[in-house]
């Protein structure tokens, strides 16, 4: 429970992490933020760090002036879609033999067959999509590692969507982060941003609970 706790304290006061982080090491921040985005959309058993609103943070520094907007925009979308460049790649390498298994530690099957209900949904566009929903975020490139994509239509997806999750939250951190009321009240923006990113992950999940139990 102290770690839940934790975590969310952190969730909600990214502001005051991030502030002393930049504070604490400069330039290596850039470093920093590179490997929990990288982590977050590569690494398949990471998909609880926070991408969305740690993006909006970033942007509000780069308002202030305390991050390089060029610098940090090249840095995280680079970092976006090698993330899931690499994500694809354990899903096209270790995906089956995984998907054999019973049961494994550091996989949830509940989060990969939700994913699964996303591809047969939208498609290839999951991979777009997808970048707006925690979770399915982490597993889509994973997913389509296992399936049959092929890497070049999955790159220029990866790419589109990589690209576009960046600009939209970092962005509109630079833009909007630096209102009075956003800097008032930053705890709850950062609450709001979270609540709004996981809501569509919360949607299918019931809606794949109802649709289980109508089968039965």
């Amino acid at each position: 429970m102290e770690h839940v706790t934790q975590f969310i304290n952190i969730f909600l006061h990214l502001d005051k992490y991030l502030s002393e982080i930049i504070q604490n090491y400069g330039y290596v921040t850039y470093i920093i933020l590179f490997i929990i985005i990288f982590c977050e959309t590569g690494l398949v058993i990471l998909p609880f760090l926070p991408g969305d609103s740690l993006l909006f943070a970033a942007g509000t520094f780069v308002a202030k002036g305390d991050l390089s907007l060029g610098i940090l925009y090249v840095t995280l979308c680079i970092a976006a879609v090698l993330g899931d460049s690499v994500n694809y790649e354990i899903g096209r390498f270790f995906g089956p033999k995984i998907a054999k298994q019973e049961k494994t530690r550091f996989l949830n099957r509940d989060h990969v067959e939700r994913t699964h209900k996303f591809y047969e949904k939208y498609g290839a566009k999951t991979i777009i999509i997808a970048r707006f929903v925690p979770i399915i975020r982490t597993f889509a490139p994973f997913v389509a590692g296992i399936g049959d994509m092929g890497y070049k239509r999955f790159l220029q997806y990866n790419v589109i969507g990589g690209i576009g999750w960046i600009s939209i939250c970092m962005l509109g951190g630079y833009l909007f982060g630096n209102i009075e009321f956003v800097k008032h009240n930053f705890s709850l923006v950062m609450l709001g941003i979270v609540i709004v990113s996981i809501l569509p992950a919360v949607i299918e999940y019931i809606r794949y609970k109802l649709s289980s139990k109508s089968e039965l």
